[in-house]
């Protein structure tokens, strides 16, 4: 199976300083055996978000596609509402589970807007875009990814664990 990852972030794209994000998603995919596919780092506009989302999802048929950044409450955050407009189901509990373990490292952890959902056989999540917070809150989802994935390969996942 293969993964994108996205970091979206105007100043990186911009040349203004590394991607800190990204390696931080390479992670999360390469632990659960995932090759990347391609990894991006693309500017905070909605449409340019959309677009590489449904390019990672219907042209190089990503099983996941992770976001890092622009999910926050700066009215340039516009991450989730792209995320919104190409996921075709939503998968709320995912979002809720990143959101609820950042509770315990930071006041702002409802401040967070990021959101999940399914895209074809395509499973999208968005992460904050600090990568303390990455590696803080995707353990919280890392063991539910697997059974998610091998349900929308149309396998029969692991429903018994």
């Amino acid at each position: 199976m293969r993964a994108a990852l996205i970091t979206v972030s105007s100043s990186r794209a911009a040349g203004s300083g590394s991607d800190q994000a990204g390696p931080e998603l390479e992670r999360v995919a390469l632990a659960l055996g995932l090759e990347i596919a391609a990894r991006e780092v693309i500017a905070d506009e909605r449409e340019l978000i959309e677009s590489h989302l449904r390019r990672c999802c219907d042209e190089l048929a990503c099983a996941l596609v992770l976001t890092s950044g622009g999910t926050g409450m700066a009215p340039s955050d516009v991450t989730p509402e792209a995320t919104s407009a190409v996921v075709e189901r939503p998968a709320p509990g995912i979002a809720e589970a990143l959101r609820l373990a950042s509770r315990e490292h930071t006041r702002h952890w409802m401040l967070s807007r990021g959101v999940a959902g399914v895209r074809g056989r395509s499973l999208i999540v968005n992460f904050p875009g600090s990568p303390a917070s990455i590696r803080e809150c995707a353990p919280a989802i890392a063991g539910s990814l697997p059974h998610a994935l091998a349900l929308l390969a149309g396998g029969p996942g692991d429903a018994h664990l």
